[in-house]
Parts: C-alpha cells; sequence; structure tokens
C-alpha cells in the first residue's frame, strides 16, 4: 500500500513535467499508467503470486470500486534477460489525485486493511524475502484527436 501512495505522490509531483497542450494539438493527455517492476527471488514465485492474488488484489479491487483507478494487471515477462523484472505490476488511473486526496485514500485504505501506516510498511519490508523491486515507471497516455 505504501508503494500505492508513493507512486500517486511522485504522480502528483510530476504534474508540472506533462507536455503543454496548445489548442491546435493533434493529442490530448490521456489515463495514467503506473508500471512496477518486479524481480522475483528464485523458490519465492508461488508465494509471490499468493500475496498477489491475497492482499494486493484485494486492494486494487477496493481502488477499483472506490474510483480511484481504472484497472489493473500484472504481467510477465516471459523471456526476461539478465537485469529484467520477472513481472510487472500495472495500474491505470484517470489522473493525478491532489495532496490532499491522497491523504484522505490513505486513510480510507488503512481502514479498509484494518492496518497503519507502520504495520503496512513493516508488511511490505517482509516481502523482501520474495521480491526485489527493481523500479518502477510512471507514462501518460496521450490520445490521438
Amino acid at each position: 500500500m505504501k508503494k500505492f501512495f508513493a507512486a500517486a505522490a511522485i504522480a502528483a509531483a510530476l504534474t508540472c513535467s506533462a507536455p503543454a497542450i496548445a489548442q491546435d494539438s493533434s493529442y490530448e493527455l490521456g489515463s495514467l499508467w503506473s508500471i512496477g517492476m518486479i524481480d522475483v527471488e528464485d523458490g519465492q514465485f508461488e508465494a509471490y503470486m499468493d500475496w498477489l492474488n491475497g492482499r494486493w488484489k484485494d486492494n486494487q479491487r477496493f481502488a477499483k470500486q472506490q474510483g480511484w483507478l481504472l484497472e489493473y494487471h500484472i504481467l510477465s515477462n516471459d523471456n526476461n534477460r539478465a537485469g529484467e523484472p520477472d513481472l510487472y505490476l500495472i495500474t491505470r488511473y484517470a489522473d493525478y489525485p491532489s495532496n490532499a486526496e491522497l491523504k484522505r485514500r490513505e486513510a480510507i485504505m488503512l481502514k479498509h486493511n484494518q492496518s497503519d501506516v507502520r504495520t503496512m510498511d513493516k508488511e511490505s519490508g517482509n516481502r523482501v524475502k520474495m521480491r526485489t523491486q527493481m523500479g518502477s515507471m510512471l507514462l501518460r497516455e496521450l490520445t490521438q484527436k
């Protein structure tokens, strides 16, 4: 969950970097795609997939029901080379939330998980034995007019 809100905070901070759109532009700004790159530790794939199919999926479904995200996917890198991730966790958002909205959502998500920030952070740290977060990307879809 911490990564969910961290990605959203980064997204909010990057609003100034979005391309300027003139009235005569041939495109419009579309949705945001957050892509987490995950290297699964040897012997931990099934355990990590169990976690994704449990807590991660539950949080994603809840966020989608709240209207916070549009869709989410897990993609496997079937032909990964050395240094590439095994999995991509993809979440698509309509737009950047404000800082106040991020704070409001965090409180709702913590209540949903019946948890607190410290516990959620500790749980994230415990997943280190299953995976390494190699990084993330935040992409903006450009819709052609």
